[in-house]
């Protein structure tokens, strides 16, 4: 095998200028999905990673029988918040644990009924790490001593036609499913650029939600905020045995549509991948066949000096095979590059905002990543196409008669 290496080796750089340039082809598509890769996992922290945010959090841990009664929104109070917290925070990559309490209701006013989500939240613990904290349009962000106070959205605040200092009342179910109604001053209004949020969703302080709702010094759920999206499965894997008796689970439970459009990106690109390496290994085909034409005679040679069919075909797929080995490494130092450059400078995104409802939440720049997390599979894909392109000139090779190659002009 050492010997069909190093002719292999040889035999790719007769035509130097030739291989080069389907090697940079073939680097080039590497390169190009590692770009893509890179660009999107940017797009995921600054847009998914914020909308993640917005929602609740990368995580939330509930107490048992919380996902099998999720369709009725229940109160399903934590035995022990504190633990919880406490074992979270112990975690490196956890950047926040927040308690909250979140039951379904209205706000009324005299412009009509709106059904809301009310969201009681501690506000100290949540602004370092909130988005709703760093959007607020008008008035204040909630404190933890606020009474009969709520923090609305802008589209909410828009169709009621309220503004801050208004009350509005506001009906939402207790521990026993009973309503409870309360008069409230709206002291904020948050505009994050997503009207379907700002219309559905209101905060009030974790103190007013426990009074209100019949859960003093507890907690229906606590909100975990990660350092980067994706550390999810760590965090969890490592919190479950510290945790037991707990329902603990990621965002993409609680929030699938946001998991289903960050995996019809990966999906595309995968489709897309593979077209633009076949397409450079279209190349490496058309390179291959034309050696076997001008190599006529050195196969019937190797034919005469023993060489069987077989070996033969593996001499020019060994060839195609370390083209595509050489276009993956030519690649990667590519791809590291661009994305090394463009990690540092970033893409101004924010023109874009108006496009969706969560391009609103891109208000600085992307920053791309390294692209690695799909690499490996990238890299496999680039050598097993090229070493498929080498197929059929290696097929053609190993039929040439040793007697008619000898004579072949």
């Amino acid at each position: 095998m050492q010997l069909y290496l190093r002719l292999a080796w040889r035999n790719i750089w007769r035509h130097r200028r030739r291989t080069v340039i389907i090697m940079l082809a073939m680097g080039f598509s590497l390169a190009l999905m590692m770009m893509y890769d890179g660009l999107i996992d940017g797009f995921n922290q600054a847009i998914y990673g914020n909308a993640i945010r917005v929602l609740g959090g990368n995580i939330q841990i509930h107490a048992a029988g919380y996902r099998e009664k999720i369709d009725s929104n229940p109160l399903l109070p934590l035995a022990d918040e504190s633990a919880v917290i406490q074992a979270a925070l112990a975690q490196p990559n956890v950047l926040a644990a927040t308690p909250r309490i979140i039951t379904g209701g209205l706000a009324t006013s005299p412009e009509g009924a709106f059904s809301i989500s009310i969201i009681g939240i501690d506000p100290d613990a949540e602004k370092p790490v909130s988005l709703i904290a760093n959007h607020i349009s008008a008035g204040n962000w909630l404190s933890a001593s606020d009474q009969d106070s709520i923090l609305v959205g802008k589209a909410l605040a828009d169709a009621m036609e309220i503004q801050v200092g208004d009350r509005i009342t506001v009906v939402g179910s207790d521990i026993h499913k009973q309503n409870r109604q309360r008069t409230m001053t709206v002291i904020g209004i948050y505009n994050i650029g997503i009207a379907t949020t700002e219309k559905s969703t209101a905060y009030i302080s974790l103190a007013e939600a426990q009074s209100l709702y019949g859960l003093p010094d507890q907690a229906t759920e606590v909100d975990l905020t990660l350092k980067k999206l994706g550390e999810e499965p760590s965090v969890i894997a490592a919190l479950s045995p510290a945790l037991p008796g707990y329902e603990i689970e990621s965002w993409d439970k609680n929030f699938p549509d946001l998991k289903n459009a960050i995996d019809r990106k990966g999906a595309v690109m995968n489709v897309f991948g593979i077209i633009i390496i076949a397409i450079a290994g279209i190349g490496i085909l058309n390179l291959l066949l034309m050696a076997v034409y001008e190599r006529t005679r050195e196969i019937g040679l190797l034919g005469a000096m023993g060489l069987k069919p077989r070996q033969i075909a593996t001499l020019f797929i060994l060839e195609g095979a370390m083209i595509g080995v050489v276009g993956v490494l030519a690649g990667i130092a590519i791809g590291l590059v661009l994305n090394g450059s463009l990690g540092v400078v970033g893409l101004d995104y924010s023109q874009f905002s108006s496009i969706s409802d969560y391009m609103a939440l891109v208000t600085t720049r992307i920053y791309p990543t390294l692209g690695l997390n799909n690499l490996l599979s990238r890299a496999l894909t680039v050598i097993i196409i090229s070493t498929l392109a080498a197929w059929i000139p290696a097929n053609e090779a190993s039929r040439r008669e040793p007697a008619e190659a000898l004579h072949y002009v």
